[in-house]
């Protein structure tokens, strides 16, 4: 990074905050200084909105990264031809926000799990590296960068059902959207939380701000008996158009929904849960995991489960993507109380066709943590005691060599931490179930090669950091070594420091 004082000196940059009493909040507005040249490479810039989206088993198209010594959760490459691209996600690119959460001082492991959480679509906030350095550089690590919205400004996801009345609502006359919506006092839509002068953005999850009025009265047609729309009340709709957020599916919040995720919480008994996970296409064609053959009087059926329910997350973490050994293993690691997130089919037709994730509308919004052993991690370095100085042998025995191929989010599955007097690199953590998992990796591994290349000279760091571009698999060369003393040289928090490898989302 550029020494902070080049930073300020380089453009005479500022950064502003201006309060809107409106919104109460203190708005935060990168800005130049008067005389600032426009051809400066140093321009600040705001915040930038990504809304991503992906197909049916296929990725937004960007690998995240944590920032080597310090906070901070980096977009280090962007796929051409992917949502991310098309969207103007950049390389270098920090995030601020996921959805309508800032995350910038969260674990790396969090970040990633609110992204693949988020479901087929997400909203980013990012800002530029030098506009990120610069603000930093002036206001401190501690400052809030991120604009959000405010507490219950949100728009709405509302599912209305016809009465004698109809759906209770009109939509303004034009040729071409966007549309707003007249609402029948006491009508369908005013019962199901549609707020007086709402934005039309979506109908059963399909944008229809640019369709033509014809096209819009057809959609509702067609929709029956039911329609699910999304949509933003004047407040919402002014407060995004101040802080230039696009008015997005991801921030919803769900009124008088149909159908809802299910929480579950399982104690194993001496039979054990009682259900059956099987992998199989759900009714929208995508694979996943169900549950089945739930039994009478056993742990799954008291808490709630039901035959033909879809697995969504397990202790709060999603398994959208997983296979089945991989969501069995991470069951498995939860011990002998599991917590897991279902929906029934219904449910699951209903949150394939809005396009958003059902974890995006738990009634309790606290998702349960997801334990340490049981994160898809990549790789990770730290620094830890000399073996010297902890009495353990430094000479590990024997050799081995392994093949790993990445997991559906792009990790291997491993936490790898360095000794402070090495050159000793050694496995700190495996996934259960994982590639590495899978491979025979165990905790306390001493890595002798990688790729065909010795560890232990002045570049492996770099090394390391360039594995996430290596085609794979994974070559490791490993030695055992003995566990006696571990503890003593893997102290409590190693291997989450910094982050090496990237994940791809």
């Amino acid at each position: 990074m550029e020494k902070a004082a080049d930073l300020q000196d380089a453009a005479s940059l500022t950064l502003k905050f201006k309060f809107n009493p409106k919104l109460g909040i203190d708005n935060p507005v990168l800005s130049l200084a008067e005389d600032h040249d426009p051809s400066d490479p140093w321009s600040l810039e705001r915040p930038r909105f990504c809304l991503l989206s992906k197909e049916k088993g296929k990725s937004f198209g960007f690998h995240l990264q944590q920032e080597l010594g310090r906070a901070g959760h980096v977009v280090c490459r962007v796929d051409p031809g992917t949502s991310a691209q098309r969207q103007g996600l950049q390389e270098g690119d920090r995030i601020l926000a996921v959805n309508n959460d800032v995350v910038e001082h969260e674990d790396y492991a969090v970040v990633v799990r609110r992204i693949r959480a988020s479901g087929p679509r997400v909203l980013l906030t990012v800002l530029a590296r030098h506009a990120h350095d610069v603000a930093r550089a002036q206001l401190g690590e501690d400052a809030h960068l991120c604009p959000t919205l405010g507490p219950g400004v949100r728009p709405r996801l509302c599912h209305i059902v016809k009465d004698e009345g109809g759906f209770g609502f009109g939509v303004t006359h034009g040729n071409q959207g966007p549309f707003w919506l007249v609402l029948s006092t006491g009508g369908a839509a005013e019962r199901a939380g549609v707020p007086p002068g709402a934005r039309l953005l979506e109908v059963n999850g399909v944008n229809v701000e640019k369709l033509t009025h014809n096209q819009l009265t057809r959609k509702l047609w067609q929709s029956g008996q039911q329609v699910t729309l999304l949509v933003a009340g004047p407040e919402v709709e002014e407060q995004c158009r101040q802080l230039g957020l696009p008015l997005a599916a991801p921030l919803a919040e769900g009124w008088a929904l149909p159908n809802k995720p299910r929480c579950l919480h399982l104690e194993k008994g001496p039979q054990g849960f009682g259900f059956l996970l099987r992998e199989e296409k759900g009714p929208d064609g995508r694979p996943g995991q169900f549950l089945w053959e739930v039994d009478p009087g056993l742990p799954a059926k008291k808490a709630g489960m039901q035959a033909g329910d879809r697995l969504v997350a397990v202790a709060g973490e999603s398994v959208e993507g997983l296979g089945h050994e991989e969501t069995v293993s991470r069951i498995q690691a939860q011990g002998s109380c599991v917590s897991l997130i279902v929906v029934d089919p219904e449910a699951d037709r209903f949150f394939s066709m809005v396009r958003l994730s059902p974890l995006l509308f738990l009634e309790n919004t606290e998702a349960p943590a997801s334990p340490q052993g049981s994160s898809s991690a990549s790789l990770v370095e730290t620094e830890v005691p000399s073996l010297e100085d902890t009495g353990v042998p430094s000479v590990p025995l024997g050799s081995r060599q392994c093949f790993l191929y990445p997991g559906p989010g792009g990790g291997y599955g491993f936490r790898l931490s360095c000794v402070a007097s090495g050159p000793h690199l050694f496995i700190s953590q495996v996934t259960p179930g994982g590639s590495a998992a899978r491979a025979g990796l165990q905790v306390g591994d001493v890595i002798l090669e990688v790729n065909g290349y010795p560890v232990g000279g002045e570049n492996d760091l770099e090394r390391l950091q360039q594995l996430p571009e290596a085609e794979p698999p994974l070559c490791l060369k490993l030695a055992a070594r003995s566990l006696r003393g571990l503890e003593a040289w893997i102290p409590t928090g190693a291997a989450e420091d910094w982050a090496l490898a990237s994940d791809l989302l």
